[in-house]
Order: structure tokens, then sequence, then C-alpha cells
């Protein structure tokens, strides 16, 4: 008996991460104008991971603590602390983006925008902002122009 109530418990915290991340994806693919859930992942995959490249280690653990689990494990995929952060300008985070996300150069401004409006929504006051902060002013227009 005891075994079935520990079963429970760990299928129905699985099912909050699940459905935790499915929030985010919604809202992502809402602001992409699209119900492509895969182009959505992939977009906010890509934001997270561009954005994690730049910061700091801590101030991207800090960012990492406020995602749903199984978007937290999106976000460290690939991730090599002892190469952060990693300086690119406008043209090498505009590339990397279309690289990962497989866009097309001109929609990434407002996929990132669109995402970074998202985020803002989704994490605690600040968060975002003291991450952003550790940007060039460039990267940081193009995350921040209205969606």
């Amino acid at each position: 008996m005891e075994g079935k109530t520990m079963a429970t418990t760990r299928s129905s915290d699985f099912e909050h991460a699940i459905h935790s991340a499915n929030i985010w994806l919604k809202a992502v693919a809402e602001a992409l104008g699209t119900d492509d859930r895969h182009l959505a992942h992939r977009v906010l995959r890509t934001w997270l991971h561009t954005l994690r490249d730049r910061l700091t280690v801590d101030t991207s653990a800090h960012l990492a603590a406020q995602l749903p689990e199984l978007l937290r494990g999106a976000y460290y995929d690939g991730w090599t602390p002892s190469a952060v952060p990693i300086k690119y300008d406008v043209d090498g985070y505009v590339n990397r983006f279309v690289q990962e996300a497989r866009v097309d150069a001109e929609d990434v401004p407002e996929m990132a925008a669109a995402v970074t409006t998202v985020v803002r929504g989704h994490v605690s006051p600040g968060t975002l902002e003291s991450a952003l902060k550790q940007l060039p002013n460039d990267i940081c227009a193009l995350l921040l122009q209205p969606a």
C-alpha cells in the first residue's frame, strides 16, 4: 500500500512538471502567433540558451531557479559553466538564434521580444531585469523591443 502512495505522488509531481512546462510553451506559441508547439519549444529553448551563455554562472543559476522543472533541464542542456559568459554581439546573437531555432534572421527580433515578454510574465519581478543588465546594449534592445 505504501509503495502505491509513493508512485501516485511521483506521478502527480511529474504531471505537474509537464503541466507547468506546457503553460509556458502555450504562452510562447500564442505570443508567436502559432499553433506549432515544436516551433514554440525551439524558440523558447534557443532564447534560454542565448541568454544563459551571456550570463555569469550565478545569474544564470538564479534565472534557472525560476523556470519550470522540465524547462530547467532544457536550459542547462549543453551548458558549459566554465566557458561562460560567451561574448558575442547582436549579429552573433541573431546568427546563433537562426541556427538553433531554425528560423529566418528577419524573424529573430520579433520572436526574441515575444519570448522576453512571456518570460517576464512568468518569473519573479526583477529576475529577468537583473539578467538583462549583463547583456550588451544592442542585444538587450533586441530582446526588449515591442513584441
